[in-house]
């Protein structure tokens, strides 16, 4: 029976759904080697370095933090020790990061890049 208002209703028929069980968040696999992140979703842009200037290289969004690192998903790959800017939309976020974690997956990188200088406020644990 399912109530509705002041009503029961019968239901026609009983219906059992198996479901798959989700696969693990790739960042979150990432995640745990870093014990003070924290999920966030902060959309971002990033530049790579090439030289000494910083080109586009894709939007994403940032999965997991820390007070010094940045974990997030690409679909381009990158290396451990690549250079990155790291910017918000609203610029209350522009530091430049060194990827110092890679995980590869069929359909995309997942990197966790650590501030070259010290960005204080950027994340905020309530």
């Amino acid at each position: 029976m399912l109530r509705i208002g002041d009503r029961d209703l019968p239901l026609p028929h009983e219906a059992i759904a198996a479901t798959r069980a989700l696969q693990p968040d790739v960042a979150g696999r990432l995640a745990k080697f870093f014990p003070e992140a924290v999920p966030v979703r902060i959309p971002i842009r990033l530049s790579r370095a090439n030289g000494k200037q910083m080109d586009f290289f894709q939007e994403t969004v940032i999965e997991f933090g820390t007070p010094r690192e940045v974990l997030f998903a690409l679909e381009r790959p990158l290396e451990f020790g690549d250079r990155v800017l790291v910017e918000n939309r609203d610029g209350s976020l522009r530091a430049q990061a060194t990827v110092v974690a890679v995980q590869y997956q069929p359909e995309r990188t997942v990197v966790a890049a650590r501030f070259v200088d010290e960005v204080p406020n950027w994340i905020v644990k309530s």
